[in-house]
């Protein structure tokens, strides 16, 4: 199944104004970007030697299983309504979607974890997994899904916990500089005035929205290229490579 996740748009609600998706924010690292050479790859076997999951990706030495990854992605779909991908495949572009978004969440909270900031608040905590819970249609079809990915909730609440984080993280570095001035904003419609026959007063909030919108999805990707470029991540599984340049 191959589903395309949100591209990155702050969303305002009750707390900061978060990221709605990850996925698009920042393309794939060209090879050159990587630091290290990609192993072949790696897999956890049994002693009887029979293979039970697949290394994916090394972030900042940090290992990322295909079960993990596909919990991971499943989640973020559910969260963006497709509940079929509660159960259905997944494609390789669906994954190295999710792969992007796997990778800019650790790297974002393993930042604050250097500094001991940005602990999650359980009540957030809390209130993510509930939402997610109540997608469901009923507790058993919820706990399915657990089932299903081989998962259970203190999982499910770690990946929302590192979620959660990560976006309180970002939007903090990013939203202060993403605020639109008055001067600007009517500049901006003077210039476009003849988009917007039903005059100024009437379009103003739309517009500072649409200029705060596209200024933070600039930002962001402007923040989360740079913490790529320093940062030490190895693609593993096939799918995730990037293609030579």
């Amino acid at each position: 199944m191959k589903v395309v996740l949100a591209s990155a748009r702050p969303v305002q609600g009750k707390g900061p104004w978060l990221l709605a998706g990850w996925l698009a924010v920042v393309p794939v690292m060209s090879r050159a970007q990587v630091q290290g050479e990609v192993a072949p790859e790696a897999v956890a076997v049994r002693p009887e030697g029979r293979i039970v999951d697949r290394v994916v990706a090394i972030i900042e030495g940090q290992v990322l299983t295909l079960s993990e990854l596909e919990f991971e992605t499943r989640v973020a779909l559910i969260q963006r309504g497709a509940m079929q991908a509660a159960a259905g495949p997944l494609d390789e572009e669906t994954l190295k979607g999710a792969l992007e978004l796997a990778i800019n969440q650790r790297l974002q909270v393993l930042s604050a974890d250097r500094l001991e900031a940005f602990t999650a608040e359980q009540a957030e905590v809390d209130e993510r997994v509930a939402g997610f819970r109540d997608r469901f249609e009923s507790e058993a079809g919820f706990q399915a899904f657990l089932g299903h990915a081989g998962a259970d909730i203190q999982q499910l609440t770690e990946v929302l916990t590192r979620s959660v984080r990560a976006e309180r993280i970002l939007d903090s570095r990013i939203r202060p500089r993403a605020q639109v001035g008055e001067a600007e904003l009517s500049g901006y419609y003077k210039q476009h005035a003849d988009e917007y026959p039903e005059g100024y007063s009437a379009v103003k909030a739309r517009l500072r929205e649409k200029l705060v919108r596209e200024r933070y999805s600039a930002l962001a990707a402007e923040e989360l290229s740079q913490a790529r470029a320093s940062a030490q991540v190895r693609r593993v599984a096939p799918f995730a490579r990037e293609a030579r340049p």
